[in-house]
């Protein structure tokens, strides 16, 4: 995987949906494509601020659905990065919250609870069905995989 394919969907993402506050996109998006598997297919990605609080802009992070897992990625301003990966089997559930100007995705998994924040309103709707229906279709395949055996 080269991270133009990653870049070129979050700056896609950008472009559809230009409210959405977001920095450093290119070099977020490099944390991604280092921890991306040989095996791994981007399916779908977008910029958003891991933090619940509305005027901190200054964490972005990209956010990359693959055939495998979640993934969060962001450079840190001098050195190091914050990487995360949420595997199906490891997510709960999802929420989302359109606000006045900008909305929020709340991801809940077993270790933890992840907050996506200052996301266009607009895009909500698609990065719900993105995600909720990669992992429901992923949750199914692991529990039928589960009885066959």
């Amino acid at each position: 995987m080269t991270d133009k394919s990653v870049y070129e969907k979050v700056v896609n993402f950008k472009k559809k949906y230009p409210g959405t506050i977001a920095w450093r996109i290119k070099r977020h998006c490099k944390i991604i494509d280092k921890h991306l598997n040989p095996d791994e297919e981007v399916l779908y990605a977008f910029p958003a601020q891991k933090n619940d609080n509305p005027f901190d802009i200054i964490s972005t992070y990209v956010i990359v659905l693959t055939n495998k897992r979640l993934l969060l990625g962001r450079k840190r301003f001098v050195f190091g990065y914050f990487f995360d990966s949420i595997t199906p089997d490891m997510f709960n559930d999802m929420s989302v919250i359109g606000c006045i100007f900008w909305g929020k995705v709340h991801i809940d998994t077993i270790k933890e609870y992840v907050t996506l924040s200052n996301i266009s309103k607009r895009a909500l709707p698609e990065i719900e069905t993105a995600v909720s229906s990669y992992m429901m279709k992923k949750k199914e395949e692991l529990a039928c995989g589960r009885k066959d055996n």
